[in-house]
């Protein structure tokens, strides 16, 4: 008797429908067809042991399994409850009326336990695209499916519940959606900005930098609150949207995060990997093109603390990204695209041994030293970063004062009404100033006779590239959201050159 069921495989962020056909029939063998990789094939022990829960277990006939389509590899553990459900009503063990209208993933663990796998959410927008019934999954990963509110996911702890369920034996409610975006979830472990003596300017800046999305590079001796404020940073962020929480726990799904046991991820992801890490764990890849820290910090944060420690193959495979908003990662039967669509901040000192033009301190290094350490960020990724600022040490009287510093609260009401002012503007085609083309920028970035002429000269004097011209116009664009200015002032333009020709001087 020949049987169906439906599963899924993702290939990179994008999931297909995988057709488990299973036919038993006579004779005594097990076959296992389609190109399944070891544990795929190792689920015929842990299917076999787990169907005893059910008052079952591998007929003792010819068993064919075949995974379609079949030029596509499959890997992991999610098809053993497809397989088991298969062999249990091709050799007419039980009769499931309505098997073929739902999505179906999970792990066995051999007492029958279903274990959590990679990949439920975007499985389940795959079942509302091609008009599933719904989608059948561990507890462990139904949260995060549920959430998104696109089909109907039915959550199950054990291959028993699911056969009863699939029998008419045993009724099983989809999970509801909840109202996650209803309540505010604060993170208390996020520094707030009112714990930060003085720096007002680099303040300024990265208050500048989350209403735009504008990248921002932090130089400073060692002690000064690069860190602190870098961590800061989310706390001024505006929450994310539905779309932008599906996005962002697609990539984590695929992943296989656990932060997405409680469903969807609604707070904007801060990555931050230390300097050794490899090419792989920050850009992505490995045997199974697995995402990288730039993919898993889409629509958040990416900071690089120390960036000159980072090795220069790191640093210049995140050219491509911070123009393109996607990685590539191509292998030689496949290819896959991760969205990268990350705010870069990084911090570095102004030398080596870090005291290089402080006061009060003697630097220890050499000038070619100083000169082989800051070269290490090339000038294509420093033209990237629109906003260059040096953090000076604080002076003691203000670290010792009882000045109070404004608060990251009152910083993210304006970072917020700057976005609602850009997202008014461009109707949801960007989300951002900086993710504005050529045609925006004519559009948007007007100038006045006067404007044009300072812009002129900076760029004269300065040297600038035509990207650095560009960007120049974005950071002045959300300057002048900031202060509520439907046209970008000279004043708005000289802040966005100042925090431009910071970085020229590195």
């Amino acid at each position: 008797m020949l049987c169906r069921v439906y599963s899924a495989a993702c290939v990179g962020i994008e999931a297909i429908t995988i057709t488990v056909e299973v036919d038993v029939s006579k004779g005594i063998s097990f076959y296992m067809v389609g190109l399944p990789d070891s544990a795929v094939r190792e689920s015929q022990q842990r299917i076999s042991t787990a169907m005893h829960t059910v008052e079952a277990g591998i007929p003792g006939k010819r068993i064919t399994v075949n995974l379609a389509p079949a030029d596509i590899r499959k890997e992991g553990s999610s098809f053993d409850l497809a397989i088991a459900l298969g062999i249990l009503a091709a050799s007419s063990r039980y009769v499931f009326p309505s098997l073929e209208d739902y999505l179906i993933m999970g792990e066995l663990a051999l007492d029958g336990t279903l274990r959590p796998v990679k990949g439920a959410l975007p499985v389940a927008l795959l079942a509302a695209r091609e008009g599933f019934k719904g989608c059948i999954f561990p507890k462990g990963c139904a949260c995060e499916a549920a959430d998104a509110g696109v089909t109907d996911i039915y959550a199950a702890d054990n291959l028993r519940e699911v056969v009863m369920f699939l029998s008419g034996v045993l009724s099983l409610h989809p999970l509801s959606s909840g109202n996650i975006f209803d309540n505010e979830f604060v993170d208390e472990s996020i520094p707030d900005f009112e714990t930060v003596k003085g720096q007002e300017h680099v303040k300024r800046g990265l208050e500048i930098a989350a209403a735009g999305c504008h990248n921002v590079l932090m130089s400073g001796a060692p002690g000064t609150g690069k860190t602190l404020m870098a961590k800061a940073l989310p706390g001024i962020l505006p929450p994310m949207s539905k779309e932008e929480a599906i996005e962002t726990s697609v990539v984590y799904s695929v992943y296989g995060s656990s932060n997405l046991q409680s469903g969807l991820i609604t707070s904007r992801p801060f990555r931050a990997p230390h300097h050794s890490s490899s090419l792989v764990a920050i850009a992505g890849g490995g045997s199974k093109a697995m995402p990288g820290e730039i993919s898993l910090a889409h629509n958040g944060v990416l900071y690089l603390d120390e960036m000159p420690e980072f090795r220069r193959s790191v640093l210049e495979i995140l050219r491509q990204p911070l123009e393109d908003k996607t990685i590539s990662i191509s292998r030689a039967r496949y290819k896959v695209s991760y969205p990268c669509d990350f705010m870069l901040v990084a911090s570095m000192n102004p030398c080596p041994c870090g005291y290089h033009g402080v006061p009060g301190k003697e630097c220890s290094c050499m000038p070619y030293e100083i000169s082989r350490y800051r070269s290490r960020i090339s000038g294509p990724l420093l033209d990237r970063i629109d906003l260059n600022m040096e953090v000076n040490p604080i002076p003691g009287d203000r670290l010792m004062g009882e000045e109070r510093m404004e608060c990251s609260t009152a910083i993210r009401e304006r970072v917020i009404a700057a976005r609602d002012v850009q997202c008014r503007r461009f109707k949801g085609r960007i989300n951002t100033n900086s993710q504005m083309k050529t045609m925006d920028i004519a559009r948007y970035c007007r100038l006045g006779s006067a404007e044009k002429k300072l812009l002129s000269n900076a760029i004269n004097r300065f040297d600038l590239s035509a990207r650095g011209f560009t960007e120049i116009l974005k950071v002045a664009r959300t300057i002048a959201d900031l202060d509520s200015s439907q046209e970008i002032s000279s004043s708005h333009l000289a802040e966005a050159i100042q925090y431009r020709h910071q970085g020229n001087s590195l």
